[in-house]
C-alpha cells in the first residue's frame, strides 16, 4: 500500500511518513497501546472469556492498517494474544485462543485493507460523506462476520450454551462497534490533519455540560436514565457544528472515557452497561454525521472563496492589461499630433531663409501636446481606476474647437473636410473637458479611418450640437464613410470589440464609459451616407440661468 500524497491529506500526514521509517519502532508502539487501551477497558466482563462492553482497541487496529498499511497486519494478531495473556490470562485454550486471534486480526485487517483499495479511494481526513460511510459501513460488516465467527468459536468449545448467544454477540459487536466508531476517527484526524479545535472557554463549558448531563443522568434513578440520556445528544451536535469533524471526535472520545468513568462510579448493572453502549453508538454515528457535513459545508465555501480570490485577482490583471491597452489607444493622438508639429517644425528650418516664427509655433505645439499626453494618461487612471470625472462648466465650441487642433494636421494629410454646425446660443454643458476632447477625438478618428480605408477622396466630417431638450445637449460626429460595418452594427459597445484590423477595440468603450459617467448615453446608428456618432452632455443649469 501507498501513503496517500502530502497534498491530498494534509501536512499532518509528515508524521505518519516519519513515523513509517521504524518498522519495529511502530509496531511495538502499537502493541503497548492495544494493551493499555485493553487494560482500561477491561470493565464489566462478561465470563471467563472476559468480552466488554467497550473495545478501543479494536478502533486501533483499524487506524494503524488505515495509516501505516498492509505490512502491519501481523502486529494486529501479535497484540491480541499479549493482550489476552496480561489482561486476561489466557482464558482460552490454545484451540479455541488462536481461532479466535485469526478470526479478529483477518476480520478487521481485511476490512482495513479494504478501505485502502485504489478503487475506493478513501479519505484518510475523512473530509467527505462518502469517506464516512465507507468506515462506518465496512466497520459494521466486519464487526458482525468477526463478532458471529467469535461466538461459533465458543459455542463449538462449550464455553456459551446456546441460550447466550445472542447476548455475547451483541456484546461483542457492540463492544466493537463503539471502539471503532469512537476511536479510529479521532487517530484518523489526529494523524493527517492535526487541527482539533484549540481549548477555548465554550469548548470547555460545553465538555463541563456533557460531563456534569452524564453524571446527573447515572444518579437518577432506573427508569429516567435511558429516557435522559439523549439529552447528551445536544451538546455533541452543539461541538460538531461549532467545531466541525475535528471537534465531534474529541468530543466523542471525551464523552465515551466519561460515560465509562461514570458508570464505574455509579456501579451500573453489566446489562445496563450494553444498553448505555448501545446508545453511545447512536449518539457517536449522529455527532461524526453531522460534523463530517459540517466540515464538507466548510471546504465547500473555502473552496469557493479560494476562486472567488482567483477570480479577484484575474480581474486586476486584466484590469491592468486593459488599463495598459487604453493608454496605449489615447496616447496615440498626442503622439501623432507631436509628430506632425515636429515635421512642421523641420519643414520651417529647412526653408531658405528658415520660417523662424513657424519653428517657434511648431515646436510650442508639440510641446502642448506633450504636456496633454501626460494629462492624458492622469486623468485615464484616475477614471478607470476610480471612476473620476472632474466636471465644471464647460462651452460645447471649445470642446469642438479644442479637439479638432489636436487632430487638424492629420485631417490636413488625409485630405478630409471636417465642418462645425452648431446651433446659435447654447448653453455650457458640465463636463470634464479633457475626456469629453478624447470622445470626440476617438469618433472623429474613427470617421477619418473609414473614409480612409474606403479610399474616399471626397471626405468629409460634420460635427454638430444641439440641444434635444431642456436639460441635455447632443453632440454628433457625421461622416459621408462607407456606412456602419453589420457585425459591429449586431454587437454592444464593449472592450476588445472591433473590426478593425490594427484596432484595440477600446476607443468606443471608453469612451461610452466616459459618457455614461457624466449622466449621458453614446449612440451610433447607420445612416444612409455614412455614419452618425452621437453623445449627450447635461447643461450646466447654474450657468444657463444666471445667462
Amino acid at each position: 500500500m501507498q501513503l496517500p500524497r502530502l497534498e491530498e491529506v494534509g501536512s499532518g500526514t509528515q508524521l505518519v511518513h516519519r513515523m513509517s521509517r521504524s518498522y519495529l519502532a511502530v509496531g511495538l508502539a502499537y502493541v503497548a497501546s492495544y494493551v493499555v487501551l485493553d487494560k482500561l477497558s477491561y470493565i464489566h466482563p462478561f465470563a471467563v472469556f472476559g468480552i466488554t462492553p467497550w473495545n478501543p482497541q479494536t478502533g486501533l487496529s483499524f487506524a494503524l492498517i488505515l495509516l501505516f498499511g498492509r505490512r502491519y497486519l501481523p502486529w494486529l494478531f501479535a497484540a491480541q494474544l499479549v493482550a489476552d495473556l496480561f489482561v486476561r490470562r489466557l482464558p482460552l485454550p490454545p484451540t479455541a485462543e488462536f481461532p479466535i486471534v485469526l478470526i479478529t486480526g483477518l476480520g478487521y485487517g481485511t476490512a482495513a485493507l479494504l478501505l485502502t483499495s485504489p478503487r475506493i479511494k478513501f479519505d484518510l481526513t475523512l473530509s467527505s460523506r462518502g469517506a464516512m460511510l465507507w468506515l462506518i459501513g465496512v466497520a459494521v460488516a466486519s464487526i458482525v462476520l468477526v463478532s458471529v465467527g467469535y461466538v461459533l468459536i465458543l459455542l463449538l468449545h462449550g464455553f456459551v450454551a446456546k441460550d447466550d448467544l445472542g447476548q455475547v454477540f451483541v456484546r461483542a459487536f457492540v463492544g466493537d462497534l463503539i471502539g471503532v466508531m469512537v476511536f479510529t476517527p479521532f487517530l484518523l484526524i489526529a494523524f493527517t490533519r492535526r487541527q482539533f479545535p484549540a481549548p477555548s472557554w465554550e469548548m470547555g463549558a460545553l465538555m463541563l455540560i456533557t460531563l456534569a448531563a452524564l453524571w446527573g443522568i447515572l444518579s437518577l434513578s432506573q427508569p429516567y436514565r435511558f429516557q435522559l440520556f439523549y439529552v447528551l445528544f445536544l451538546p455533541i451536535v452543539w461541538i460538531a457544528v461549532r467545531f466541525g469533524l475535528p471537534g465531534a471526535t474529541a468530543g466523542l472520545v471525551i464523552t465515551q472515557i466519561g460515560l465509562i468513568t461514570s458508570i464505574e462510579l455509579t456501579d451500573q448493572s453489566t446489562s445496563d452497561v450494553v444498553a448505555y453502549q448501545a446508545l453511545m453508538v447512536i449518539l457517536a454515528m449522529t455527532g461524526l454525521a453531522v460534523g463530517v457535513l459540517v466540515t464538507e459545508q466548510r471546504q465547500t465555501q473555502n473552496q469557493l472563496r479560494l476562486h472567488q480570490d482567483a477570480l479577484h485577482r484575474a480581474s486586476r490583471v486584466a484590469t491592468m492589461g486593459e488599463f495598459a491597452a487604453t493608454v496605449a489607444h489615447e496616447i496615440t493622438q498626442p503622439l501623432t499630433a507631436i509628430g506632425n508639429y515636429a515635421r512642421l517644425a523641420k519643414l520651417a528650418v529647412a526653408r531658405n531663409p528658415p520660417d523662424l516664427e513657424a519653428v517657434a509655433k511648431a515646436s510650442g505645439e508639440a510641446i502642448a501636446q506633450v504636456e496633454r499626453a501626460g494629462e492624458v494618461v492622469n486623468r485615464l487612471r484616475d477614471f478607470i481606476s476610480v471612476g473620476r470625472v472632474e466636471a465644471q462648466s464647460a462651452t460645447v465650441s471649445t470642446l469642438i474647437d479644442e479637439a479638432l487642433s489636436i487632430f487638424r494636421p492629420e485631417l490636413d494629410r488625409r485630405g478630409i473636410v471636417c465642418a462645425k454646425q452648431l446651433e446659435r446660443d447654447l448653453p455650457p454643458v458640465v463636463a470634464d473637458a479633457l475626456q469629453i476632447e478624447q470622445v470626440i477625438l476617438n469618433l472623429v478618428r474613427n470617421s477619418v479611418e473609414a473614409l480612409t480605408n474606403a479610399g474616399r477622396n471626397d471626405g468629409r466630417i460634420v460635427i454638430e450640437a444641439a440641444m434635444r431638450s431642456e436639460k441635455v445637449i447632443t453632440i454628433s460626429v457625421i461622416d459621408n464613410g462607407p456606412g456602419l460595418d453589420p457585425d459591429l452594427a449586431m454587437q454592444p459597445i464593449t472592450a476588445f470589440a472591433t473590426t478593425k484590423r490594427d484596432g484595440l477595440g477600446l476607443g468606443l468603450s471608453l469612451s461610452r464609459s466616459i459618457i455614461e459617467a457624466h449622466g449621458g448615453q453614446l449612440h451610433i446608428e447607420g445612416t444612409s451616407s455614412g455614419v452618425c456618432a452621437s453623445f449627450t452632455l447635461p447643461i450646466d443649469q447654474d450657468r444657463s440661468a444666471s445667462s
